[in-house]
């Protein structure tokens, strides 16, 4: 990359598997949720998520500023907690609705966070549950800077 010091591909440049990325997604215990209120301003927020047959899936209370603003606009953006080995990943959230799958959900965060919450803690009454499409993540390794910037395409 001109003028940002980062290496090309033939300049000894270390381009990250999509399973390093996969190890951050899988590892990071908290995320930033980026989602655009209706007016367009940016809005960040924690997030507990679980990286889930190639999904990002989390959740927010069905009135929260972030919950809203994915019901209006559902393109997003989550980075990773740990900024020495970053992973950013843009998608589409769609609402999860069905039963059973807000059961694999909530069994899923379970064992992940090794919580024990109750359905309502994904009950569509009470909360707004998403899977999130990826559709480009980007990752870079702190000790590799300039050889590991990778980018990820998906259809």
């Amino acid at each position: 990359m001109p003028g940002y010091g980062i290496l090309g591909p033939y300049e000894g440049g270390g381009l990250l598997p999509w399973s390093w990325a996969e190890e951050q997604l899988n590892r990071s215990h908290s995320f930033w949720l980026a989602t655009r209120w209706p007016d367009g301003r940016p809005h960040v927020m924690p997030v507990w998520a679980i990286w889930h047959a190639d999904r990002l899936l989390f959740s927010s209370s069905n009135g929260s500023r972030k919950a809203r603003n994915l019901r209006h606009d559902p393109r997003c953006a989550v980075t990773t907690e740990e900024p020495r080995n970053a992973g950013v990943v843009e998608g589409v959230a769609e609402l999860i609705t069905r039963r059973e799958e807000l059961e694999a959900f909530l069994e899923a965060e379970n064992a992940k966070y090794g919580t024990s919450y109750g359905f309502d803690m994904v009950d569509p009454a009470l909360n707004s549950c998403f899977r999130m499409k990826p559709t480009w993540a980007f990752g870079v390794r702190a000790d590799n800077f300039t050889g590991s910037p990778t980018r990820w395409t998906f259809s």
